[in-house]
């Protein structure tokens, strides 16, 4: 009796079939060319590390998420990658800790989660990012969210947009303006997050309330926050704020919920969610950071394109291809595909080049519409 069960997947896993996989293979190339042309190297990390060497540059945090497993030579715990923004990190600090600053790099590949939620289920997805090391100023952000508008543009998303926050709001303004003891931080941020007003005055963050209402489009959100900043602690973040928003006016819509920290945890001054039209969920995040076990600064980007592949892939346009009757002339054939042709050869009398997929024949070496 035939196992019904035999050929399913693991939750969360699926196959790319040619049509998204031809899309994904796009998508993926057409941001790296965006990144290389703007100088950033690529890295190739590999997909399996020891699992407490990753764990410690995560500071333990969502180290639940990764796949373990024993390694049989060294006998020690290895770990699936979940992210490749730290594996980056750690390239970084070790053989390429000589080279000059700011270090410039980006990565593609494919990251496993141990399990999905509620939003996104699935548990492989192709990560695209890129990293600049050395520097996390309001010049080196509007790079990065630059680079990642631009990455999404050529990927083929449209109607982009950037939610702007400041992970570090309450640390900064309990350090002095409104100050709160290290139980009530982690409360008052909590409560912020959630935008849970009652909460957030039982927490003692009475003073912090008017941050639930400094969001929305960018420019009333900020006048917002700037008149809140009544001391001038939060003058430089907003300052720089302005300064990235600037840079990319025009090339998405821009919002502001400063006191957002879901999905923020490594972030330092700056982060940013990005959104497009047709794609359910978030994009990809970014923002500045310290690079766990070196403390070097950093600002990058992390863009998940997955569901894009999904939006765009009934609209993608088929690739022609020409077909190669029996007994054609294989220099002939080598020209086409020198020119960037595809090409599909018979293998007997009963191909037939349109059920191949094929928009074009060879014939007296050159390829003639079908």
């Amino acid at each position: 009796m035939t196992d019904p069960t035999r050929d399913l997947l693991p939750e969360g896993l699926e196959d790319r079939l040619p049509q998204s996989a031809a899309v994904a293979t796009r998508v993926e190339r057409a941001a790296l060319a965006v990144l290389d042309g703007s100088g950033y190297d690529r890295v190739r990390p590999p997909l399996i590390e020891f699992e407490k060497s990753m764990a410690e540059r995560m500071d333990g945090l969502a180290t639940r998420r990764l796949f373990r497993f024993v390694d049989p030579v060294s006998l020690r715990t290895l770990a699936l990658r979940a992210d490749m923004t730290v594996q980056v990190g750690r390239i970084a600090a070790t053989g390429l800790s000589g080279k000059a600053r700011p270090l410039r790099l980006c990565y593609a590949g494919m990251v496993a989660r141990i399990a999905g939620d509620q939003l996104d289920p699935r548990r492989e997805a192709l990560q695209v990012g890129a990293e600049l090391i050395g520097t996390d100023t309001a010049a080196a952000a509007a790079e990065i969210v630059e680079l990642a508008i631009a990455s999404l543009e050529a990927m083929g998303a449209s109607g982009i947009s950037i939610d702007f926050t400041l992970p570090d709001l309450v640390e900064t303004l309990a350090a002095e303006e409104f100050p709160l003891d290290a139980e009530q931080v982690v409360a008052v941020r909590r409560e912020l997050d959630a935008k849970d007003a009652g909460a957030l005055r039982a927490a003692g963050g009475e003073a912090y309330l008017p941050l639930l209402y400094a969001a929305g489009p960018f420019d009333e959100a900020v006048a917002k926050l700037a008149g809140f900043d009544g001391s001038g602690a939060l003058a430089s973040r907003i300052d720089g704020l302005k300064k990235i928003a600037e840079r990319v006016k025009g090339r998405a819509r821009l919002t502001l919920d400063p006191s957002e920290r879901h999905g923020f945890e490594y972030q330092t001054w700056f982060g940013f969610t990005i959104y497009a039209e047709g794609v359910r969920g978030t994009m990809g995040r970014g923002g500045t950071y310290r690079i766990g076990g070196s403390d070097e600064p950093a600002t990058g980007f992390s863009l998940y394109p997955e569901d894009l592949v999904e939006a765009v892939k009934a609209s993608e346009p088929a690739r022609e291809a020409v077909f190669l009757p029996l007994g054609h002339d294989p220099d002939a054939a080598a020209r086409l595909r020198a020119e960037d042709w595809r090409t599909v050869a018979a293998l007997s009398e009963a191909d037939e080049a349109r059920a191949l997929g094929c928009s074009h024949v060879l014939e007296a070496g050159t390829a003639k519409p079908l």
